[in-house]
């Protein structure tokens, strides 16, 4: 017989945004009864979430700081005609940790895994097996709405994480290197050495398709080129395998403009909504550790937790966040519509010559005005008239 469950708030989707908004709720509000609904069996599903310390607000890094899985003080970055070492502070979360944590602060039944949801509304969400809950508020954070209602580009990768034979010697990250062939768009590998003999190992493309060819179950076609080229850059690098321990791929959008309110509709109607459900992405890397993080602390101290409150909360935040970022899609358009797919790279290789904490204020999302008119000054890698039409400011000759 179908089950009404009743809580102070249900969050409909245990991925980060969803997990992260738990734990602060855990933290700041311990009276409160939260349930987190989730289709899996496990909270966070197969990822490796990284960020810079300078991502995250000092003021909110209690919320991370359980989650932290590996962490190094300085990164690489190669490209044809520069590279270089930063010196910035990286961390990255393993999924199975955020499930770990999880599970260890909220009470039992709290967590309902393996229950997938047919439908999500302010106050109340509906189950496939007739159960319902009833709450206060719901928060969605399932996924992305409709992205057709974006103008995007993609950035789509394959990782694996190697046991090796031997030691690698790589004692930090290789955030990217693009000395590659530039295949798809731009292109670059990324390398994180979690031990002495286990590295990760992703090849990441900043493509125009989402596609990411990859073989069908039961196709009977084992053509899987961009897995292979993780595994020929591993082999170029003498790099010998024992085994594979984990794989993951994915797709995340890269924003060049569209309709935000249009698109927060697309996740349903008056219901608060975080993650990538909220459009709280970043524009040009795709990332939504440092998004989520700031959403869990703004909920976690709220003063209004019914639906209605959590509506509007969520829904300005999101809307002032993308307001705020139109400097980021006006890049992205000029990186894919104003450079040929295999000159892309030039547009990064001239951005990490500059100041490293404008960099790192860029990954943050927090660029300032000095950073944005330094970005966009000097020679640029692409031609003053093809970076106008690609922002909208010249008409194309077709037009």
């Amino acid at each position: 017989m179908p089950t009404t469950h009743i809580c102070d708030l249900a969050i409909v989707g245990g991925g980060l945004a969803g997990g992260l908004i738990a734990l602060a709720l855990a933290k700041k509000r311990p009276g409160l009864d939260v349930r987190i609904v989730e289709g899996s069996a496990s909270i966070g599903g197969n990822h490796l979430w990284s960020f810079f310390a300078s991502d995250i607000d000092e003021g909110n890094r209690w919320i991370v700081a359980p989650l932290i899985s590996y962490g190094w003080t300085q990164y690489d970055i190669a490209f044809p005609a520069y590279t270089r070492t930063l010196k910035s502070p990286y961390y990255s979360i393993e999924s199975e940790r955020l499930d770990t944590v999880v599970r260890a602060t909220l009470p039992p039944g709290a967590l309902m895994t393996g229950r997938k949801v047919l439908a999500a509304g302010p106050t109340a969400v509906v189950l496939a097996d007739g159960d319902r809950i009833e709450a206060k508020g719901v928060i969605d954070a399932r996924g992305p709405g409709d992205l057709s209602l974006l103008d995007l580009g993609w950035q789509k990768f394959i990782g694996m994480e190697f046991a090796l034979d031997e030691p690698h010697g790589v004692d930090h990250p290789i955030v990217m290197d693009a000395t590659v062939p530039q295949i798809d768009g731009y292109r670059f590998v990324y390398t994180l050495p979690f031990s002495a003999t286990r590295l990760f190992v992703e090849d990441t493309y900043y493509s125009d398709t989402p596609d990411l060819h990859r073989p069908k179950p039961g196709s009977g076609s084992n053509a899987d080129p961009i897995a292979e080229r993780v595994l020929d850059y591993a082999a170029a690098h003498g790099w010998q395998t024992q085994h594979i321990v984990r794989e993951e791929s994915g797709v995340l959008p890269v924003t060049m403009g569209g309709d935000f309110e249009a698109y927060w509709q697309s996740g349903g109607n008056k219901v608060a909504k975080a993650g990538m459900r909220a459009g709280l992405f970043h524009p040009t890397t795709g990332y939504s550790l440092p998004d989520a993080v700031r959403m869990a602390a703004l909920i976690a101290t709220a003063s209004d937790l019914s639906g209605a409150g959590l509506h509007a909360l969520t829904h300005d935040y999101a809307r002032r966040t993308w307001k705020a970022r139109g400097f980021y899609r006006m890049l992205d358009k000029m990186l894919f519509r104003a450079a040929d797919p295999e000159e892309r790279y030039r547009v990064l290789e001239r951005f990490y010559r500059l100041d490293p904490q404008l960099v790192r204020r860029f990954y943050a999302g927090r660029s300032t005005l000095f950073d944005k008119v330094r970005v966009l000054s000097g020679k640029p890698p692409v031609t003053i008239p093809r970076a106008m039409r690609a922002i909208g400011l010249l008409r194309s000759a077709k037009s």
